[in-house]
């Protein structure tokens, strides 16, 4: 386990009647230990360890919540350790601090790496977040859902298990949990519901969006609505509207009908023969426009989105209807607005309205198939729909009977509101032991204690606030977001290619000049003594043969830079060195930097094995090594064969450093090895990995001519990553010792694929430092 150590954190101020005592009093201690001046002996500390090194260094919403919840409680609240990682001394605790950075990713983290001074400097463990549609609601435990009828009403609020078996969510998915291909209709299903399906008689000259890539659970949705009206042809198409997983509308069109419109359908799809008049765009343009926009492993979602494929003349492979979703008995379906007031809270299609809002309505359709997966089948039949159903009609009838009434009234007022957003279920017990949770940014707790948005508030105005509020809260979830027009994702797509043609780069390096008969193999076998090699390849461009070689880790091309510059490889005296592009300028400061990530101290790189030596094998050649701790021997993650390159990681920093002298020249059965500072161990190495395979094999001048220059957005990006970087060092600073701080971006999902997500956490010491 690689335990992080933490000290001694000093007392909070009791109770919150006395708060400006209580500031007072936090600044004073705070001021006291910056001026040299630690926490008392006798005051114990809390400590964190964590295995998040080589492969098992991704963690889930749930995992993250485990942590949170235990860290929180405690085991006076029955909570339990997180399966992955331990804390110690728990009840020593002097609070727990989550930040959010809304919008931003890993990639975001390394595409700004150097600007991110303190985040990459302070916290030694950093895991892989799995992107989520909800993370507030993850963290916190349980998503939006509705209070239901209380007891005096006469209404069971929650069924009992027995009666669950027989709900027919549950007969139709079971109780577990499933990723989101678990709920895909299948063919056979899209069939019975009058899906378009690809090659049957009735969908001839229909559009297939060539969407065949496998799906995964990770793979992005997307919310889809159309508003129809009657024409000569019948069902046309007005209005089509595409949203993303964060509900951001890519799409909103008015189209123009082909046939003479015999109904507009006003009531329902708010659409008049004024607002047409204008109008140039035809269904074919929106076939072409939908087919360029979804990516190729896309999942739509929509209410009876057979009928929206239909009248678009589309064919899509993968997809998930919520009135199939949130099953009941006898084939009947629900309404999307009763849904959407039940399951999420929410009021849409307003009769105060003129029609539907084909945006509104797809973004609910997203959001109550994201609470189905992020819940599951168990939470879904909890909610006891039919019940809220039952009491949603009779709650109309008797308001008719009971105009006169005032006391029915009130009641009846109360049952037709819409349900109120629930309070995360450990942030209940928080409450009721007397520790008022602290949410601020994106979304707050208001004074009962329910969610609420606030999206006015400034990234500043949220930081003084905590500064304030922070030490009078024992559980806090700080927000920051970043500014809508950085967050674009035409810019998230170019942020992406950038990162990994820089990635590319720093991979690469050129050897030479060779001889004109010079041996391939024997430089391929020379280089590839520093790590696995992903392509070579001989430059025949210049007067004396070059060759060109791509690595699959970062150490690999770093060792070959240290070790074989000026080396004599294959009968010729080489200079070796990288590609000089303006992506690769701040290179060795970048290397540097990696180097000295806490995430890395007593972590080396060997490289030089043989592939046929297992972990067993290395075990016992490296068993000589003192306080050696873990031992991570890389695969790659298409075929899972072992690389020739292992990690190893050491309790102390200078068994390292001696290991490196002891490794280099080592000699195991046969292999001579080479061994450097890691760069790359833990969840970065799986990253790079993934980001240098998901556009296949690329040569290394992918888009240089697009880096040579940035672009006004991204030099305005840079600056607001510097700016969050300071607001968080300023809030961390301001923390008491033994204070846990974790710190999230939470990863995106966009037309232009999938971004996982980063954490970042550590108790914070007396030397402003989560570890030593």
């Amino acid at each position: 386990m690689a335990a992080a150590v933490c000290v001694n954190g000093y007392k909070r101020p009791a109770g919150g009647s006395q708060e400006a005592e209580g500031r007072r009093a936090a600044r004073k201690r705070r001021r006291k230990e910056a001026d040299g001046g630690g926490p008392g002996p006798e005051e114990k500390s809390s400590r964190l360890s964590a295995t998040l090194f080589g492969e098992d260094c991704e963690i889930s919403p749930d995992q993250l919540y485990e942590l949170l919840k235990y860290a929180a409680l405690g085991k006076c609240h029955h909570a339990a350790q997180p399966s992955w990682c331990r804390i110690y001394h728990q009840s020593h605790l002097a609070g727990v601090v989550v930040i959010v950075l809304h919008e931003m990713s890993q990639l975001h983290f390394y595409k700004f790496y150097l600007q991110f001074k303190h985040l990459r400097r302070v916290f030694r463990h950093k895991f892989i977040l799995r992107p989520s549609a909800n993370l507030l609601a993850s963290l916190c435990g349980e998503g939006r859902s509705p209070k239901p009828p209380n007891a005096a009403q006469g209404l069971s609020s929650t069924p009992k298990s027995s009666d669950l078996q027989h709900d027919p969510i549950i007969r139709k998915y079971g109780e577990k949990k499933r990723g989101l291909t678990g709920y895909t209709l299948t063919l056979e299903e899209q069939k019975k519901n009058d899906y378009p399906i690809k090659g049957s008689l009735g969908c001839k000259g229909y559009i297939y969006t060539e969407c065949d890539q496998q799906r995964t659970d990770s793979s992005p949705l997307f919310g889809l609505d159309c508003e129809m009206c009657l024409t000569a042809k019948g069902n046309e198409v007005t209005r089509v509207s595409l949203v993303d997983a964060q509900g951001q509308c890519l799409l909103n069109e008015l189209v123009k009908p082909e046939s003479t419109v015999v109904n507009y359908r006003t009531r329902f799809s708010g659409i008049t023969k004024k607002m047409l008049l204008p109008v140039k765009t035809r269904l074919s343009d929106i076939q072409i426009r939908l087919k360029k926009m979804l990516p190729h492993d896309a999942v739509l979602v929509g209410h009876s989105l057979n009928a929206d494929l239909q009248a678009l003349e589309m064919i899509h492979p993968s997809v998930i209807d919520t009135s199939l979703l949130f099953a009941r008995n006898e084939g009947r379906r629900f309404k999307l607005k009763f849904l959407a007031k039940a399951v999420l809270g929410k009021e849409i299609q307003s009769e105060q309205r003129l029609g539907h809002d084909p945006a509104e309505d797809a973004r609910a359709a997203l959001e109550l198939a994201q609470f189905f997966i992020e819940q599951g089948p168990a939470k879904v039949a909890e909610l006891n729909l039919e019940m809220l159903l039952t009491t949603e009609k009779l709650a109309e009838v008797s308001q008719k009977k009971a105009a006169f009434q005032p006391q029915r009234c009130r009641v009846q007022k109360q049952l037709n509101e819409p349900p109120p957003l629930s309070k995360p279920c450990f942030l209940d017990c928080l409450q009721v032991a007397g520790q008022k949770p602290l949410l601020l940014g994106r979304q707050e707790l208001d004074t009962s204690g329910l969610y609420q948005s606030n999206l006015s508030a400034s990234n500043k105005q949220i930081l003084q606030k905590a500064l304030e509020d922070v030490p009078l809260s024992t559980f806090s979830v700080i927000q920051f977001s970043l500014d809508p027009e950085y967050i674009a994702s035409h810019l998230l797509a170019g942020l992406c290619a950038k990162v990994r043609s820089k990635l590319t780069d720093m991979l690469t390096i050129y050897a030479g000049p060779f001889q004109e008969s010079f041996c391939l193999k024997t430089v391929r076998k020379e280089f590839g003594r520093c790590g696995p090699i992903q392509s070579l390849a001989v430059v025949t461009d210049t007067y004396q043969p070059y060759v060109c070689i791509q690595y699959e880790v970062l150490e690999a091309a770093q060792l070959a830079v240290e070790s074989l510059n000026g080396a004599e490889v294959a009968g010729s005296c080489i200079k070796v060195q990288r590609p000089v592009t303006a992506a690769t300028l701040d290179c060795d400061v970048l290397i540097k930097e990696l180097e000295l990530d806490v995430e890395n101290e007593g972590v080396i790189y060997v490289a030089g094995l043989k592939k046929s030596l297992t972990e067993t094998d290395l075990q016992e050649e490296f068993s000589q090594l003192e306080h050696l701790e873990t031992l991570f021997l890389p695969k790659d993650l298409q075929s899972g064969k072992h690389r020739n390159c292992c990690f190893l990681k050491f309790q102390k920093w200078q068994s390292a450093v001696d290991a490196l002298e002891v490794i280099n020249g080592w000699t195991v059965k046969g292999s001579k090895l080479r061994s450097r500072k890691a760069l790359a161990s833990g969840h970065l190495w799986r990253w790079i990995w993934q980001m240098n395979h998901s556009n296949g094999k690329q040569g290394r001048h992918i888009l240089h001519e697009k880096m040579e220059r940035l672009s006004d957005a991204e030099q305005d990006l840079r600056k607001q990553v510097k700016k969050l970087d300071h607001h968080i060092k300023k809030l961390y600073r301001s923390l008491q010792n033994n204070t846990l701080c974790v710190v999230l971006f939470p990863g995106v999902n966009s037309i232009h694929g999938s971004q996982s997500g980063l954490g970042l956490m550590g108790i914070k010491a007396d030397r402003g430092r989560s570890a030593c």
